[in-house]
């Protein structure tokens, strides 16, 4: 595997349904990356606010959207707005 990497964040199923305009093409892109043998990872995003409703761990909202192609086990999740501050994502990269 190359030292390069599609990285897929917040597609989860509190994002606004204009994500369904855009995830044709970041399939087309997953599958792109899958063939030129690069590392696939997902950023999922925790809203640990007490006073939001949305991106709640363990809740349907925080799930990545089913129209996703998931290929790999690389999901990480982070709960500020950098995917960087995710300790396991930086650790991957």
């Amino acid at each position: 595997m190359k030292n390069k990497a599609l990285v897929v964040i917040d597609l989860q199923n509190d994002i606004t349904k204009n994500y369904k305009k855009i995830i044709g093409q970041v399939n087309k892109a997953i599958d792109w990356a899958v063939a030129s043998e690069m590392h696939i990872i997902y950023i999922k995003h925790y809203n640990l606010s007490e006073k939001t409703r949305t991106f709640k761990p363990d809740t349907k909202g925080a799930e990545l959207v089913p129209e996703l192609k998931v290929v790999t086990d690389n999901v990480f999740e982070k709960s500020k707005a950098s995917a960087l501050t995710s300790e396991s994502f930086a650790g991957f990269i």
